[in-house]
């Protein structure tokens, strides 16, 4: 039986990435040397990291105001990474879910974390609206996608401020527009490769600015001068990147993909709209993920749900199980999952129907 990967992370890779990093674990590059053990200071990885440095660039039409890294520490690194080369005075973030939360509480260690908009009394289902951010501050900060509670961004927010975004679960799912981003940052588990790599991706004017003394290992600017190789990065979530990045210029860039995802979401909403026996979390349709798509048992099927999710197992559904802190669905269709795959949840979705 085939099996369809929804986990929200670490989640699905494309087959490609996969074949290939499975190669170069046995012989890397024609060394005779394993990817888990050759030395990225080889000039054969070097090139494997500039390659891969160079296809960010490409696929999301980075400007040369901005620099590609390659770190270690995931996201929740950045939480405090970003305000501590940034945030001298204040800040305004955009509470929007857990992880935008989670970056908030991290900057007040360094200045004044001003949340100008939130959708926690809603619990996250929806967007914040209507606020307004204060031209005085160093940056505004939000999260474009939020895997837990199914919302997203869809397009760049520009308030006339320096901007930083957390992409860590959309990266390459759209084009952006950099003109306001001294940061943008992903951890890699999502859209791109295995754990262990974090892209940044920063505006290299925006860097030294202030009087503060950042550790060598926090500071952007160590990493920019050194490429990426200021101490041993991930080497083998690096190559899968590469690998990644390779697939996705084959299947057109991220314009092509962005068309892709939006039918792929598409056909899975509508399942659930027309479906009697779910329904979709996020109050607003509008602020709906189209990388992770939640949803529960509809009212008075709610006895249903642990049936859902073993049926659901049985034919090849794997990881739809939501959140331990929300319940329900969750079924993540990132960048690698195929049109295939979604609809195979949808045909699970109306025989469960059709069986009650």
């Amino acid at each position: 039986m085939k099996k369809y990967n929804f986990y929200a992370g670490p989640s699905i890779l494309s087959e490609y990435t996969i074949e290939k990093t499975a190669e170069a674990v046995k012989d890397f590059a024609g060394t005779g040397l394993s990817l888990l053990e050759v030395s990225h200071r080889s000039k054969e990885f070097v090139a494997v990291c500039d390659q891969a440095r160079d296809l960010v660039k490409d696929l999301l039409h980075v400007p040369d105001t901005h620099e590609v890294v390659f770190l270690g520490g995931g996201a929740s690194l950045q939480f405090c990474m970003a305000p501590y080369n940034f945030l001298g005075t204040k800040a305004a973030y955009l509470d929007s879910g857990t992880w935008a939360s989670n970056a908030i509480k991290e900057a007040k260690c360094f200045g004044e974390a001003l949340v100008v908009g939130s959708s926690k009394s809603e619990n996250y289902s929806c967007l914040p609206k209507g606020y307004e951010v204060p031209s005085d501050v160093d940056f505004f900060y939000y999260c474009t996608n939020n895997t837990i509670f199914g919302t997203q961004l869809h397009e760049d927010l520009h308030v006339g401020v320096p901007t930083i975004a957390d992409m860590s679960s959309d990266i390459f799912s759209r084009p952006i527009d950099f003109s306001d981003y001294i940061l943008l940052f992903a951890g890699a588990q999502k859209n791109l490769a295995p754990a262990g790599v974090t892209l940044i991706i920063v505006r290299k004017d925006a860097l030294g600015k202030l009087d503060r003394c950042i550790p060598t290992m926090l500071d952007y600017s160590t990493h920019v001068k050194k490429e990426s190789m200021f101490n041993t990065p991930p080497v083998l979530p690096i190559f899968s990147a590469l690998k990644t990045l390779e697939y996705y210029k084959s299947l057109g860039g991220v314009e092509a993909i962005q068309e892709l995802n939006q039918q792929k979401a598409q056909l899975l909403y509508n399942e659930i709209d027309s479906n009697p026996f779910f329904k979709g979390t996020v109050t607003c349709k509008d602020d709906r993920s189209v990388m992770n798509v939640c949803f529960v048992m509809n009212d008075g099927k709610e006895a249903l749900e642990s049936e859902f999710n073993s049926f659901a197992a049985s034919r090849g559904m794997v990881g739809i199980k939501g959140h331990r802190s929300v319940g329900g669905f969750r079924a993540s269709i990132y960048n690698a999952m195929t049109l295939e795959g979604v609809q195979a949840l949808v045909d699970c979705m109306k025989e469960f129907a059709q069986t009650h």
